[in-house]
């Protein structure tokens, strides 16, 4: 059975109007089944980056932590993480039961998040939040042991930072492009081939192409159709068991933005529920 974190940060999103997303988050809740919803009380002060290179650290490693008891208070049940910006990922992963040795990640966003403090532009830890998974930033945020990159599949990334770029290359991350969703069994086929036995599946909604969703902060063009990553998502469920996933990004700018989305945003929901 699934369970519903609502977690509405906002301190890793590097967006002018970052606090756009917790009104996203709370949004999304207000369609969710009460009896299986939790919201967590994230703080609401921006925090201090602790000399760490990390904008806003205490407030993130907080929302971490309350991430962690929550999804341990509720161990036999497949979370649903909703944020909030994306980077709430890395607590959920730490958190998860049964661990990661066994997991294949799907990553599924415009930008590959594959940042550290040393090559960030912004210090924002949204961009950061998969190299953290993979075991790599500021000490105290990252995923330890980190995800086995191989078993990493990046999907729908067409935003990449200088800095990043070097990262992609060293890394054996497999890769799917917004365009190959439209072989639905693209993206099961890449998963199997991780050799993992279980699956989470992170959701970045910057990953759809901005003339389907208005409620995004960063949007970048030539992204993916909703029907045809809710479909890929179908089929890799059906291939594998879903461990968990994260649904994020959600950012109106004004209540038809909200309007508009969030049919499309609860039929992600609903691929992973």
């Amino acid at each position: 059975m699934a369970r519903f974190f609502v977690v509405p940060q906002w301190q890793g999103s590097p967006a002018a109007r970052a606090m756009l997303l917790s009104e996203g988050a709370n949004l999304i809740a207000g369609d969710l089944p009460r009896a299986h919803t939790q919201t967590l009380d994230v703080p609401l002060a921006a925090g201090d980056s602790l000399g760490s290179g990390v904008l806003r650290k205490s407030a993130i490693a907080r929302t971490q932590a309350l991430v962690g008891e929550a999804l341990r208070e509720h161990p036999t049940q497949t979370p649903i993480v909703i944020g909030g910006d994306c980077s709430i990922t890395v607590g959920a992963l730490a958190a998860l039961t049964g661990g990661t040795d066994d997991l294949a990640v799907v990553w599924c966003d415009a930008h590959p998040d594959l940042h550290t403090p040393a090559t960030s532009p912004s210090g924002a830890f949204s961009g950061m939040a998969l190299r953290a998974a993979l075991g790599h930033g500021a000490a105290d945020l990252i995923l330890n042991p980190g995800l086995d990159p191989e078993r990493v599949v990046l999907v729908g990334a067409r935003s990449v930072d200088a800095g990043e770029e070097q990262a992609l290359a060293d890394l054996p991350l497999r890769r799917v492009a917004a365009s190959d969703l439209s072989d639905a069994g693209v993206l099961a086929e890449a998963v199997a081939a991780t050799g993992a036995r279980r699956v989470y599946v992170h959701i970045d909604v910057d990953v759809i192409d901005p003339s389907e969703l208005g409620g995004i902060s960063d949007p970048a063009p030539f992204g993916a159709a909703v029907a045809e990553l809710t479909a890929a998502i179908k089929g890799l469920r059906e291939r594998m068991p879903l461990a968990g996933a994260t649904l994020a990004g959600f950012a109106p700018r004004s209540p038809a933005d909200a309007v508009h989305d969030l049919g499309s945003l609860l039929r992600l929901v609903g691929a992973v529920a």
